[in-house]
């Protein structure tokens, strides 16, 4: 399942993230995964959690984006949930490479049974309709 976390910038999407990764951390039989730009997160997220700052690995646009997740999930059959802060900041702020990039997560969230939820910095109705058919409002 992907899900997507919307709103402008100071909307709170954040916030939820982290409230969204403590409650997958206490409940999960597996391990929880959070994705970030930089290293804002450090203290916010528990100590269970596998922060990853994105950075340290040279990871930008979509494409090795897609290739980073493929390889959490390839390297963990444990993942249970994938938690990605400023993905626009990652992959780029074309929505329709957005589009793109969902429509091939979706399968790897499906076959390898991990939920992956993203963080998108803008107003819904600036996105492709279509992406609600491969994700879900969180």
């Amino acid at each position: 399942m992907v899900k997507l976390i919307i709103g402008k910038k100071g909307s709170g999407k954040t916030k939820k993230l982290i409230d969204a990764v403590k409650v997958a951390t206490d409940t999960s039989n597996g391990n929880v995964v959070c994705i970030e730009k930089g290293p804002a997160l450090t203290y916010d997220i528990p100590h269970k959690t596998r922060l990853v700052n994105i950075e340290n690995f040279g990871v930008v646009g979509y494409d090795a984006f897609y290739g980073f997740l493929c390889g959490i999930c390839a390297g963990n059959y444990d993942v249970t949930d994938i938690f990605v802060d400023a993905t626009l900041r990652i992959g780029s702020r074309d929505y329709n490479e957005l589009l793109e990039f969902i429509k091939k997560v979706k399968p790897l969230s499906e076959d390898s049974n991990t939920v992956i939820t993203f963080t998108v910095s803008c107003d819904e109705s600036e996105l492709p309709a279509e992406i609600f058919d491969f994700a879900e409002r969180f």
